[in-house]
This record gives C-alpha cells, structure tokens and sequence, in this order.
C-alpha cells in the first residue's frame, strides 16, 4: 500500500485509479460481487410472472423477494461476525461457490416451494458479497479512493436497472425463466476461482467475541414479519405485523445496547456519537427511496404509460444516484459534508414533489405533465448518490480498527432493514389511502399523494443527522 500512498495527488483520487494496473483485479472482483446481487436482483423480478405461470405458486409470489432480502441481511452479517480463523478471501470464495448453488437450485425447481429455498441461498451469498465489496475497501484502497470505489458500487447498481430487466426479458417465455439462472452458475464458479488470485491476504482485525445471536434472531425475526406483513390482505393484520416487526427491532437494539456481544460497532448505538448519525442518514435515505417501487403502477394508471416506458422512466432514479456519486465522489472534507446535507435535502423535496406532480390525472401522458415527473424521478437517486460515497467513507473512518468489519457488514444490513420496512410501510400507505378501495383513477390520486407526503417526512431525520454530522466535523 505505500506505493499507492506515494502516488501522485491527482493520479490516487482520480475515480480512473480504481482500473489501474495493481487495483484492476481486485475492483474487478469486488465490482463483479455487487452486479451478481444488482442485476441477480432485476433479472428475477422480471421473469417472476413467468416462473409462476410455468409450475405455479402464485400465493408464494411475494416471497420469491421477501426470503431473498432476510437472506440478504443474514449474509452481511455472515462477514462480520463469522468464526475466527476465516478470513475475508475465504468468505468471498465460500458466498461465491454458494450463490453457485443457489442458482442451480432455483434453475433445476419442479415447485416453487424449491424456488424459494434456492432464493434464500442464493440471498445470504449475494448478502455477504455486496458486505464484503465495503469490507474489502479499506485493505485494497488508499483512503482518498474509498469514496470513489462506493461510487463505482452505485453506478453498477445504476446500470443493472436496465441491464436486469432487459436480460430478463430475454429469458420470460415459457419455461426459459431457468436459462437465467443456469447462466449464473458458471460466473459463481469462476469467481470462486478467481478470488483467491485477484484479492489480498488481509489479517482478522476484529475483537474477540461471542457471535451475538440474540440480536441477530431479532433482526432476521423483524424482516421476516415484514416480509408477512407484504403479503397480508386485511390492513389491520399488515399493521400488527409491521409493529410485531419495529418491536423486535427494538429488542435487537435493547440487547445490543447492553450486551458484550455487539452486532453493530459499540458507539452505534449512542446518538451523541457520529457513527450512529452516519448510519440513522443512510437507513432513513434508503428508507424514502424504497418508495419507488409504486411509481411504475401509478405511471401507467395515471399517466397513460405502457409497462415498459414506466420501468425506464423508474430508472432515472438510478441513473441520478450514478451521476451524482461520480460528481460528488471528488469532494472531500467540508464540501464532502455540505454534500451530504444537500443530499438529504434534495431527495426529501424531490420524494415530496410526487405527490403534486405524479399524482395527477393525465391518462393522455401529456409530456409537459409528465416532465417534472421524470425530474423528481431523477432527482431522487440524486440526491441519495451525492452524498452516499462520503458515509460509506465515514463508518470506516469512525470506527476503531477492530470493528471495521462489524462497520462495513452493517451498511449492507442497514439498507436491506430500511429497504424491507420502506416497502412495507409503503404498502400500509397506499392501502389505507384509496388504491384498493375506491380504487380507480381516483384512489391512484389519493393514494400517490399521500404516499409521497408522508414518506419524504423520514427525510427530516435524514437532515437533521447530517446537518449535526457537519456540525461535529466542524
């Protein structure tokens, strides 16, 4: 790493260093992680429809996603809080070798009952690898390049909003769903192969401790609920369910306040402390963002567009996060802060703004009503992606040596919980505000108001955290 150290200013923050000659092989590796995840992610929501129409299992449907995400979080957890004595490079080839097997599952399925459980490995690996992309960071990059390879992790995500769906696609007739998984299996294998090559021997850093269980059964036990909770008709079950689920959030977060066994590193849990702002921005960003899911629907009934403009519309929202996380990754100390701030804010005004501009009637998909649309849209990612480099950069700096793994893991784990309770939430919203009953083009207008009036309110926490992270790095 001193080589890199001594590199010219210029040359060490420039984003183009990440391809250098000596980082090549590991950002190959850690990139091609986090896309197995992203476009994993949208191919499968693509061709969904198709696996049900081909061995049934529709009242499964909605777990084909939920068993995924709670996979997803235990797979994060996996990297932090995995036995002593396996380090960071075998944790990446054994979620390889597993996302391989995952695949196969769901490929050779005669029932979607075995869909899911190939769903499930298949989530825990791709959990683990997108942690260890932010895990692997610290040991790979000089510093000025962290926000830089955070950056690079939100453009693959940008792109796979495209690319997974158009795949998918590609494999939605009949019984080629399986073709879709079955190319999946190879790139496991090869980069169960490849990881030992390209990725550096790293020393095991963290403390020793007990693996922390209780928390961790909490935290599945929560995303599971609201996984059941997504899929409850009547809304006062959904409701019980969603608070079933925040009150075992708070049991996770009780026990890890006072237990030795930590799951998060130790001052996450003190709001007096940076880090527990770092991560309560991120959750609340990602918490408001989840919201999109419903703007396809609400796209196409209220404005007249087909199925497949309303997907790309949908994707401006990536495409801002990219565009802003390659603008912003360059800032550094007080501008980098200003960024944050200015992120929150951008995202909480431009999720506000659906609820005057998507939620009006205009089935004649008038392009002059549909133009702050796509803005708000864009906008939205926006302002996730201008400050979200800089607060993956921050847990890593705030934390002592031997909780960076425990720090990193957690981002992953963080943004799946928010991601969960962000799609539930929005469900109870829309439910509750008219898209079902009276439904029509009159329940879509009341239902998309009051969808994006109460989930930009999250984005007052997001700003008020930031603005007192800047405050404690003035």
């Amino acid at each position: 790493m001193s080589g890199l150290d001594e590199a010219a200013p210029v040359a060490s923050t420039s984003v183009f260093r990440l391809f250098s000659p000596e980082l090549l092989p590991a950002t190959l590796i850690l990139a091609g992680g986090v896309t197995l995840y992203a476009v994993e992610s949208y191919i499968t929501a693509t061709i969904a429809p198709s696996i049900v129409r081909d061995i049934g299992g529709l009242a499964l449907l909605s777990w084909v996603t939920s068993l995924f995400v709670a996979a997803a979080v235990l797979g994060s957890i996996f990297v932090a809080a995995r036995p002593r004595g396996i380090g960071l490079r075998n944790v990446y080839v054994i979620a390889a070798i597993v996302f391989g097997a995952g695949s196969l599952i769901c490929a050779l399925a005669p029932s979607m009952p075995i869909v899911l459980v190939g769903r499930t490995i298949q989530g825990f690996s791709t959990g683990a690898l997108a942690a260890l992309a932010y895990a692997f960071i610290r040991f790979v990059y000089p510093e000025p390049l962290w926000p830089k390879a955070s950056a690079l992790y939100a453009a693959i995500w940008g792109i796979s909003t495209v690319i997974g769906p158009t795949l998918g696609g590609f494999f939605s007739t009949g019984s080629n769903w399986r073709y879709a998984f079955i190319v999946l299996v190879p790139l496991g294998g090869l980069m169960a192969i490849f990881a030992p090559r390209l990725l550096p021997r790293v020393e095991d850093d963290r403390m020793k401790q007990r693996a922390p269980l209780a928390q961790i059964a909490f935290l599945l036990t929560a995303v599971l609920l609201v996984g059941f909770a997504g899929t409850a008709e009547r809304m006062d079950i959904k409701s019980a369910l969603i608070a079933a689920s925040a009150i075992a959030v708070i049991a996770m977060f009780t026990i890890e306040k006072r237990s030795a066994s930590r799951l998060l590193p130790a001052a996450a849990m003190m709001l007096r402390e940076p880090i527990s702002r770092v991560y309560l921005t991120m959750f609340a960003l990602t918490l408001i963002l989840v919201s999109d899911i419903y703007i396809p629907y609400f796209l196409q009934m209220l404005h007249g567009v087909t199925p497949p403009i309303s997907g790309y519309l949908v994707a401006l929202v990536a495409l801002g996060w990219t565009a802003s996380a390659f603008l912003g990754g360059s800032l550094t100390g007080r501008r980098a802060n200003a960024a944050i701030v200015a992120g929150c804010v951008v995202e909480a005004l431009a999720t506000v703004s659906m609820a005057f501009f998507l939620a009006r009637e205009n089935t004649a998909s008038d392009v002059v009503v549909l133009a702050p649309v796509t803005i708000g849209l864009f906008l939205m990612g926006f302002g996730v992606g201008l400050g979200w480099a800089h607060l993956v950069a921050k847990v890593l700096r705030l934390v002592k040596r031997d909780e960076q793994d425990k720090a990193s893991a957690a981002i992953s784990m963080l943004s799946a919980l928010a991601s969960a309770f962000g799609a539930s939430f929005s469900g109870v919203i829309v439910n509750s505000s008219g898209l079902v009953d009276p439904g029509g083009i009159a329940g879509n207008l009341s239902a998309a108001h009051w969808l994006y009036i109460l989930m930009a309110l999250p984005g007052v926490i997001s700003i008020a955290a930031s603005l007192s992270l800047m405050r404690a790095s003035a």
